[in-house]
C-alpha cells in the first residue's frame, strides 16, 4: 500500500468492566480489582487519555494534507461505562488534537444492560456514527456459562434503541460453540439479530484463554471443551442463515449488509496505521524523526517504516507515566514496548490478515508462492482474481489458518 493511500485511524482501549466475564482475558479490570485511587478513576484515565492524544499529535508521522483520523474506535472493556458524558469528552480531545476527517466512522462498543435511549441519543447528537454491541447469545444458559450479566432481551432491544436515535450502523457479537449451546440456540440467535435489523454481525467462536475461568472449569472437567466440528457446523448455520437475509461475508468472522462495513477494523486488514491509545492498547504507526529522542529506552532511532507500539497495561500506570509521577521520566508517554517492523514482517501481516477478507490479497509473484497457491486453487480452497491476487473459497474459509501458514513459509 502505497502512504498516499494509506488509511489512517485511532483506537481508544477503555479498561473498565463491572464485572469480568468467565471467557475474557482481555486489558480490563473491575471496580474492586481497580480500588480507588485518582490514577484508576473514571476522571483520571480520561486526563491521561486527553495528554496520549496531545502526544500523538505531536509524534505521529501523517501526511502534510492531514484532515484527521478516518476512524476512531472506543474498545475494551466496556465503553459504555464511561457514559455517554465521558464518551463524547474522549471524542472532543480526539477533535482539537489528531483531528477527526470530514465523514469519518466513529465506533462505541457497548455493554446492552450500561446503554439506554438517551445514552444513544446523546452520542449521536455529538457524532458518532455506529454501535457495537455484544450480545453473544439469546440462550440465558449459555449467558450463564460466559458469565455475561444482560438479560437475553437486552441486546435486541439497545440495537433498536440505537437505531431510532438515527443510527444506521449497528452490530451485534455472537459468540458460538460455548459449551451446553445447541443448535436450536444458535438458530434463536440468529433470529433475534436478523429481527433486530442490524446491517453488521460478528461471530466469533468461542476460545479458552489460559488462565481465564473458563479453562479452569475445562481442566476440572466442569465444562467440556469447544469441538471442532460442532464449531464448523455452527459457522455453515451462521453463514447461510446471514446470507438468506441480505448479509455477505467481508472478513471470515464479520458480515455487513450493502454499506455496513466495519471501516476501522479494514484498516487494520489491509494494513493501514491506528495509533492504539489507553491502558495496553496496541497501535502500528510512523513515528516522527526525533520524537522519542536519540537516547529513548522506548526507540532508539528513526525508522522510516511502521512502529508497532504497546502501552502501559494497568491504568494506574498509564496515568502515571502521562501525567503523575512519571511522567517526567517517560519520554515514550504510555508507550513501553515498541517493535521496527522489517518489510518482511509487513509482507506477512499482510497475506495473514489480508487473506482473511473476500477481497483477498494480492501475492508477490514466486514459484514457491505460486506453487502453494495452485494447490489449494486444485483442492477447491482458493481462488484467483486479478493478477496476483487470490481469496479463499466458501470451502478454505474453514481452513483459513493453515493456508495462510503455507503462503507465508512459501514466501520466506
Amino acid at each position: 500500500m502505497k502512504v498516499a493511500d494509506m488509511a489512517y485511524g485511532l483506537y481508544i482501549h477503555v479498561p473498565f468492566c463491572s464485572a469480568r466475564c468467565g471467557y475474557c482475558d482481555f486489558n480490563t479490570y473491575t471496580p474492586l480489582e481497580l480500588g480507588d485511587s485518582h490514577g484508576t478513576s473514571v476522571h483520571g484515565y480520561l486526563r491521561a487519555l486527553e495528554v496520549e492524544l496531545e502526544q500523538a499529535a505531536l509524534r505521529w508521522d501523517v501526511p502534510a494534507d492531514w484532515q484527521g483520523v478516518q476512524t476512531v474506535f472506543f474498545g475494551g472493556g466496556t465503553p459504555s461505562m464511561l457514559g455517554y458524558q465521558g464518551l463524547a469528552r474522549a471524542l472532543r480531545a480526539v477533535k482539537r488534537t489528531v483531528g477527526l476527517a470530514p465523514g469519518a466512522e466513529v465506533t462505541t462498543e457497548s455493554n446492552p444492560e450500561s446503554t439506554d435511549a438517551q445514552f444513544f441519543d446523546k452520542l449521536r447528537e455529538e457524532g458518532f456514527t455506529r454501535i457495537s454491541l455484544g450480545m453473544q447469545s439469546v440462550a440465558g444458559h449459555v449467558l450463564k456459562v460466559l458469565e455475561r450479566k444482560h438479560t437475553p432481551g437486552r441486546p435486541v432491544a439497545a440495537a433498536k434503541e440505537a437505531m431510532a436515535a438515527g443510527f444506521e450502523h449497528v452490530n451485534l457479537d455472537l459468540i458460538y460453540g460455548t459449551p451446553t449451546e445447541t443448535e436450536d440456540d444458535l438458530r434463536a440467535s440468529l433470529d433475534a439479530v436478523v429481527e433486530a435489523g442490524v446491517d453488521h454481525v460478528s461471530a466469533y467462536s468461542l476460545i479458552v484463554e489460559d488462565g481465564t475461568a473458563m479453562a479452569r472449569k475445562v481442566r476440572r472437567g466442569e465444562l467440556p471443551a469447544p469441538d471442532d466440528d460442532a464449531l464448523a457446523d455452527r459457522y455453515e448455520i451462521i453463514d447461510a442463515t446471514l446470507r438468506e437475509h441480505g448479509f455477505s461475508w467481508y472478513e471470515v468472522s464479520n458480515w455487513s449488509k450493502p454499506g455496513g462495513e466495519c471501516r476501522h477494523n479494514l484498516i487494520y486488514w489491509r494494513g493501514g496505521q491506528w495509533w492504539g491509545a489507553g491502558p495496553g492498547a496496541h497501535g502500528c504507526v510512523r513515528i516522527k524523526e526525533g520524537m522519542w529522542g536519540h537516547n529513548s529506552d522506548v526507540i532508539e532511532q528513526a525508522h522510516p517504516g511502521l512502529t508497532r507500539t504497546i502501552n502501559a497495561k494497568h491504568p494506574s500506570t498509564y496515568f502515571n507515566k502521562l501525567v503523575g509521577e512519571e511522567a517526567q521520566r517517560s519520554p515514550g508517554g504510555a508507550v513501553i514496548t515498541t517493535e521496527m517492523l522489517t518489510p518482511k514482517d509487513v509482507r506477512t501481516e499482510r497475506v495473514m490478515l489480508g487473506l482473511r477478507l473476500a477481497e483477498g490479497v494480492e501475492l508477490e509473484a514466486t514459484p514457491d508462492v505460486d506453487r502453494v497457491v495452485e494447490r489449494y486453487i486444485h483442492m477447491g480452497l482458493l481462488e484467483r482474481k486479478a493478477g496476483q491476487r487470490v481469496c479463499l473459497t466458501h470451502k478454505g474459509r474453514y481452513l483459513a489458518d493453515g493456508i495462510v501458514t503455507d503462503i507465508i513459509l512459501a514466501q520466506d
